[in-house]
């Protein structure tokens, strides 16, 4: 009786054990399943938010793709027509290459010309000097009653604002005349009444002369509009201390259409002090003018500065071997 007692009393207590295993083991897995679906929920919620905000990125990317694109397809196409302008400018480019070739070859043998056409005049005049003897002297040298024995010329002009706005066109028809009766010369220079240099790079220099460089004169020469104070005492008193030479024949030529300055004779004085003669009674340089007569469009009693500019230069010319040209009238 005593050994079933003990056995049954064991069996009981194994019993309980296992009990309270189970029961802990259904504890465990209630409590993980109270925890677990909450955790789950927030993931979810997590995780739809992301996705939403990378949709959104997504269709902003694919906005500003769309945009990026239409920008590149116009510069494709503005990149297209700037190829097709270059092209059409390499065109140009090459025929103004060729043109500009054929000018200098053309240039070339005009220079060439010109120099058989000294050598012959040369050989023309040791000719003439054969025939009509040493003593021969021509019997004019004028041409329009300019004397055109310069070697070197130089030109005052007027830019004042009546000049440019009237008479502009017609003074560089005479000074493409006055340069037409000088075919070649050892070298030309532009000044404005001020003293001022058409050309800076020469500057106290001689413009060597060529058919190409006349060309160049005259070009700019129309839309030069430096300032001028309506008086050649400057530029005339600056071309004379700048280029005279005892060794060179130089000719000046102004070209005005009046003189605002105070005194007539005290610019005749001074041109005469520093245009000296040689022994030969020969000037440093001679002085010529041509008048433009723009002050005749304004009532008489307003003339009065054009009429001290012809009264001036009939003077200087005078006394400085020169001729004075009064124009009648100031258009072309």
């Amino acid at each position: 009786m005593a050994a079933r007692r003990e056995i049954a009393e064991f069996g009981m207590s194994f019993l309980d054990v296992i009990c309270c295993g189970f029961g802990a083991i259904i504890l465990l897995l209630m409590i993980t399943k109270t925890v677990q679906p909450q955790i789950i929920e927030a993931s979810t919620i997590n995780l739809d938010g992301k996705v939403a905000k990378l949709q959104e990125q997504l269709f902003e990317i694919r906005g500003e793709t769309t945009i990026l694109n239409r920008d590149l397809n116009a510069k494709h196409e503005q990149l297209s027509e700037y190829e097709e302008r270059i092209a059409i400018l390499r065109g140009q480019l090459a025929s103004v290459k060729s043109r500009h070739d054929s000018l200098n070859v053309q240039t070339n043998s005009n220079d060439i010309v010109m120099e058989q056409l000294a050598i012959a005049r040369q050989s023309l005049s040791e000719e003439m000097k054969r025939l009509l003897g040493s003593q021969y002297k021509s019997k004019n040298n004028l041409i329009g009653g300019i004397p055109v024995d310069s070697e070197y010329i130089i030109f005052i002009i007027d830019t004042s604002g009546s000049m440019f706005s009237y008479a502009w066109e017609r003074m560089i028809e005479e000074l493409q005349a006055t340069l037409s009766i000088y075919p070649k010369v050892k070298g030309i220079q532009i000044l404005n009444d001020m003293g001022n240099y058409m050309f800076s790079r020469y500057r106290g220099k001689w413009i060597p002369d060529t058919p190409g460089r006349r060309k160049v004169i005259v070009d700019t020469l129309r839309n030069w509009n430096a300032f001028s104070n309506s008086s050649p005492v400057e530029g005339i008193t600056q071309a004379i201390k700048t280029f005279h030479d005892p060794g060179k024949k130089i000719s000046v030529f102004v070209f005005g259409d009046e003189f605002t300055g105070d005194s007539i004779a005290q610019v005749v004085d001074v041109v005469s002090r520093i245009n000296g003669v040689d022994d030969m009674g020969n000037h440093l340089v001679r002085i010529h003018a041509v008048g433009f007569p723009v002050q005749f469009i304004r009532a008489p009693h307003l003339q009065t500065t054009g009429v001290r500019f012809a009264t001036l230069m009939r003077e200087l010319t005078y006394r400085n071997g020169g001729t004075f040209v009064g124009l009648n009238d100031f258009r072309p």
